[in-house]
């Protein structure tokens, strides 16, 4: 299918450019209360498939919040990742959420239902109350993300996936969402380092990204027995590209008068 924009045929790298956003939903993580370890599994995960994550966003748990930042992500990228708030508990309200930002409805999911108060009934779990049950409310139109773990699924509406926040469970989620994503190539990423500032080699990478302004390019500062260098960082799905581009990169360390090192 060919895609246009603004009046003309995108170009590859236009197309890839739209990737992802993950949305990261609860108050525990803006607190600092708990570490946001999902994004780093979801953002390697979809490299693996050829697609990269363009944005990545940490919301309260507050209606109007999440409501807005779905419809602006949902709008802007291929695919948007949330994680968090579709527990038992008052705050969780994600799926109530995701109702109101596609404006559809909202109710308890027969099979859903039918499922976890099965599951209840036969583990030593305590009982299937109205606060699990409601884990069990879909909104109207979204397909079921299989929860091969807990039981209580996730649920796709549109482009957005919507999973747990717990992260065991989150990546039980990723399972089943595999095979509803156009992937291609993997992205790649090659690190060519030296004990050198990123001042004293900024101006020999911006040259390098300017003759290579589609491959991401990035310089990360580090420390190793007492001595501090730099990292400098480029990713692409072409393999051979990517190995020019490696080359080129130990060229600016060199004519920065440092040496590659193994970090």
């Amino acid at each position: 299918m060919p895609f246009f924009c603004m009046g003309r045929r995108m170009t590859k790298y236009e197309m890839r450019q739209r990737g992802a956003a993950i949305l990261i939903i609860g108050d525990e993580i803006l607190s600092g209360r708990t570490q946001d370890t999902n994004t780093a599994t979801i953002a390697k995960w979809l490299g693996l498939l050829g697609i990269a994550v363009r944005e990545v966003r940490v919301v309260p748990d507050l209606q109007s919040e999440i409501v807005a930042a779905v419809r602006v992500l949902s709008a802007r990228f291929d695919y948007v990742f949330t994680t968090g708030g579709i527990g038992p508990t008052h705050d969780d309200i994600t799926a109530d959420c995701m109702a109101a930002a596609f404006e559809t409805g909202i109710s308890y999911h027969p099979a859903v239902f039918e499922q976890l108060a099965a599951r209840y009934a036969t583990m030593n779990i305590g009982p299937f109350n109205e606060a699990r049950q409601r884990m069990a409310r879909i909104p109207f139109g979204a397909s079921l993300i299989a929860n091969s773990l807990s039981g209580a699924p996730g649920f796709q509406l549109g482009n957005v996936f919507v999973m747990a926040g717990i992260p065991a469970v989150m990546q039980a989620m990723l399972d089943d969402v595999r095979g509803r994503l156009a992937s291609g190539r993997p992205l790649l990423s090659v690190t060519v380092s030296a004990y050198l500032g990123e001042g004293t080699i900024a101006a020999g990478l911006a040259q390098l990204q300017n003759q290579f302004p589609d491959v991401p390019m990035g310089s990360y500062p580090f420390g190793k027995d007492g001595k501090f260098g730099t990292s400098l960082v480029a990713r692409d799905s072409d393999f051979y590209r990517l190995e020019h581009v490696r080359t080129a990169l130990e060229g600016v360390i060199r004519d920065a008068g440092g040496e590659v090192v193994e970090v």
